[in-house]
């Protein structure tokens, strides 16, 4: 681009955080965006002179990070926030959650739900999310609404719902959909088989060949919990990771979710067959389901990125909370202050997840070339002063009420904390219809 070339927009800040391989902090830069991509990051002084801009953005007391990515969620599950907390993941599906599901989930309310949760995401900086849930087309069209980046879970489940019939029907819809929707910039999917003890040997055998002529990830929920480890050991006589290494599951296109509780034998085979990891500590906590290795995950050099779980299990949507967390349980687990420093928890927050979700070519870091999904944090509050270190002040001291403003793909969806795409009033009229809708049928 030459020196006297227009641009869209140049975002100017006192740090520009990109996430490259030389763990870089850019003092006083610019970002350059136009046409929805980064064509440029230089010094701010060096930008002015440059190119003639239809808006300029000054964030001079804000750090500029990639748009958080959020590898694990079940967005529309927000409207069953704090239904029936406090109990063990298997009561509290087996007697709330699932129940409550097959009397009020179709199109709409996953809509609905999508639309909400993408509020609460956005306003915590997160620009990109991974889903599993019920009625997917719904999703996508939430996420389009709102303008974020989503990955479409093509859910399979062997037992009827509302959505399909069986395993087959679960599937077909999945692939029709990502026939119809798969050309959309903003858009990618995967399959999303919910977990080893909902799933049989030959819909998992289906979805493998389908994700291999498809070139897509495989998103499962996988050694979350005690109890799902001894079903399987009766049920199979095997562990659930060896189940899927016998079916041929382990592989690059694998993203495990939760992987609480594992041996060194399966942290192995992880490596072995470069597996992605999905960490969500807010959900293991709060289901008592144990402390996830990523200390030992992280020393196999496993790819491990950072999920919310759904808003129903955590109750936050929240990738800042998650990277402090993801950290601090990490030093504590592995008794190492030195394990995961903040760069590596936002690398875990960022080209982590893009990386899992194969879309690391457009998204996941501030780059010249790639989508401009981008987070500003204020740092000006009085409770961020003062700053030696802006990463470790984005990991252990920032929180969402900083976000400022969000970009996705260029365009901007949070400007000055007031989302540009989504009334409000309307989501709030919306969720107050779901609550009482379900209160009335408990």
């Amino acid at each position: 681009m030459s020196d006297t070339s227009e641009i869209d927009t140049l975002i100017e800040a006192r740090w520009v955080i990109p996430v490259d391989a030389r763990q870089s902090v850019l003092d006083n830069h610019a970002i350059a965006v136009h046409q929805g991509n980064i064509v440029d990051i230089l010094p701010a002084h060096v930008a002015q002179a440059k190119y003639n801009t239809k808006k300029n953005v000054d964030l001079k007391s804000h750090a500029l990070i990639p748009g958080l990515i959020n590898t694990h969620t079940h967005a529309a599950m927000i409207l069953m926030r704090g239904l029936a907390d406090d109990l063990p993941l298997m009561t509290w599906l087996n007697k709330y959650i699932w129940p409550t599901e097959s009397r009020h989930v179709d199109d709409t309310f996953v809509f609905d739900g999508t639309r909400l949760a993408c509020a609460e995401m956005l306003r915590g900086g997160i620009t990109c999310f991974n889903d599993m849930y019920f009625f997917p087309e719904a999703i996508a069209q939430g996420a389009l609404a709102t303008g974020m980046r989503a990955s479409i879970g093509m859910i399979a489940i062997d037992f009827p719902t509302p959505y399909a019939s069986d395993a087959d029907d679960y599937l077909a819809k999945g692939m029709a959909l990502r026939d119809k929707l798969q050309s959309n910039p903003l858009l990618s999917f995967c399959f999303a088989p919910h977990a080893p003890y909902t799933v049989s040997d030959q819909t998992l055998a289906h979805i493998l060949t389908y994700a291999d002529q498809l070139e897509v990830p495989i998103h499962i929920h996988l050694h979350e919990t005690t109890d799902e480890i001894d079903i399987s050991i009766k049920s199979h006589g095997m562990r659930p990771i060896e189940r899927l290494h016998q079916l041929g599951m382990l592989g690059p296109n694998l993203i495990a979710v939760h992987m609480v509780h594992l041996n060194e034998a399966e942290i192995q085979l992880l490596q072995q067959h470069g597996c992605h990891v999905v960490h969500c500590p807010s959900s293991n906590l709060k289901l008592a389901n144990g402390f996830a290795p990523t200390p030992l995950l992280f020393d196999q050099a496993v790819n491990v990125t950072l999920g919310t779980d759904g808003a129903a299990s955590n109750n936050r949507l929240d990738l800042l909370e998650e990277m402090r967390l993801a950290a601090l349980l990490a030093k504590a687990t592995s008794k190492r202050a030195d394990t995961l420093p903040a760069y590596h928890a936002l690398e875990m927050a960022t080209i982590n997840g893009a990386r899992a979700l194969g879309i690391d070519a457009f998204t996941g870091s501030l780059e010249s070339g790639k989508a401009a999904d981008i987070t500003a944090i204020d740092f000006s509050d009085l409770h961020l002063s003062p700053c030696y270190d802006p990463v470790s002040h984005l990991v252990y001291a920032a929180g969402r009420e900083q976000v400022s403003h969000v970009w996705v793909n260029g365009n901007i969806l949070l400007e000055n904390k007031q989302l540009t795409t989504l009334d409000e009033a309307d989501l709030h009229r919306r969720a107050l219809y779901w609550e009482e809708c379900i209160k009335s049928s408990i």
